[in-house]
């Protein structure tokens, strides 16, 4: 009997230190961890989700280490990886309704965005685009940033006719409304940037927020740094899950998850709201870094190459339209609130 019951504790021992040390899931990110706000938004969700749950954890790999960046969604979809910190627009080259959930040119602000996010249409839409597109995966939003900088030039841009010819890294639906002006674009890597402007094969670049920007080092190459970030005035970010790896988790963990991506928002957006200003002022007084704001004709300009491009997409893709007409509808609504609440800028 005594030897049953060592042996029965023995076995309760055990399966509470399983219990303890739970599922652990591999996350690539599409951002290093040396980049503030970008970088700090996939390490802070993991240090949230491991510091709250002891179900499930989250092992950290800056991009390249399991998959590069752009092969994340199909690698999360097929199981190679178990999940993925990005933002969903990375994948508009295979879905063309990806960037409505990370970035609208002349759209939604970040609080805007997260209404219709959180509590209109757009969480389901999101995941909805994944399922109709045969992706199995399971979407959490987790992060979001105010407004980035609208590019870097080498040289003062003064009308549409100084974009003409220019090779630009780009990113989103605001490539699209680039392509429109005249404008050749590609979606670089941040680890690739600064050697493309340094040997010429872009003239100009746009990524993130000053912060960000300046530990890239664009400030050495490129001196006009342009605002205000018509094509991102906010960048929404995505947990992806495997769905088997999701569904094989207790539902204690997958609540674990989504409040840990709740969280995670907030400190993502604060983060910026609170850090980009020094940079601004370093760029200025140190760098040499000359401060633009593009006038009305070039946000006019770029404003309607941008309708241009939603018009054709949403002609020939019914779920892009089905998405941007919902946006839509809830930004009438939306305005009935802002336009009254808030001072003018």
């Amino acid at each position: 009997m005594k030897t049953r019951l060592l042996a029965a504790i023995a076995g309760i021992s055990m399966i509470s230190s399983a219990a303890s040390a739970g599922t652990t899931l591999e996350m690539t990110s599409a951002f290093g961890k040396n980049l503030p706000i970008l970088g700090t938004a996939a390490t802070d969700f993991v240090a949230k989700i491991n510091g709250i749950s002891s179900e499930v954890k989250f092992k950290h790999f800056d991009p390249k280490k399991l998959v590069p960046t752009l092969e994340a969604l199909d690698a999360v979809s097929n199981g190679s990886v178990d999940s993925s910190f990005a933002t969903s627009g990375y994948w508009q080259g295979k879905i063309n309704a990806a960037s409505l959930f990370a970035a609208v040119p002349f759209g939604p602000e970040a609080g805007e965005f997260l209404g219709w996010i959180l509590y209109d249409d757009g969480a389901r839409l999101w995941q909805e685009m994944y399922d109709r597109n045969g992706y199995n995966v399971k979407m959490f939003p987790c992060g979001i940033i105010a407004p980035e900088t609208s590019g870097w030039f080498k040289k003062e841009i003064n009308s549409v006719a100084d974009l003409k010819g220019l090779n630009m890294r780009f990113f989103g639906l605001g490539a699209k409304a680039m392509q429109k002006l005249g404008v050749s674009t590609s979606l670089l890597g941040a680890s690739d940037i600064f050697p493309a402007l340094e040997r010429g094969a872009i003239d100009a670049t746009e990524f993130s927020m000053p912060r960000i920007d300046a530990r890239l080092g664009f400030h050495k190459i490129a001196k006009y740094n342009y605002f205000p970030g018509w094509h991102q005035p906010s960048t929404l970010f995505e947990l992806l899950i495997n769905k088997d790896v999701y569904e094989g988790l207790s539902d204690r963990a997958k609540k674990q998850i989504e409040v840990a991506c709740l969280a995670n928002m907030t400190t993502n957006l604060a983060e910026g709201e609170a850090t980009n200003y020094a940079a601004m002022v370093d760029n200025a007084k140190k760098n040499g870094v000359k401060i633009k704001q593009w006038s009305p004709e070039m946000l006019a300009a770029f404003k309607g190459a941008w309708d241009e491009v939603v018009a054709e997409l949403a002609k020939d893709d019914p779920f892009f339209q089905e998405v941007w007409t919902d946006l839509q509808d809830y930004r009438k609504g939306y305005a009935v609130w802002s336009k009254n609440i808030y001072l003018k800028r």
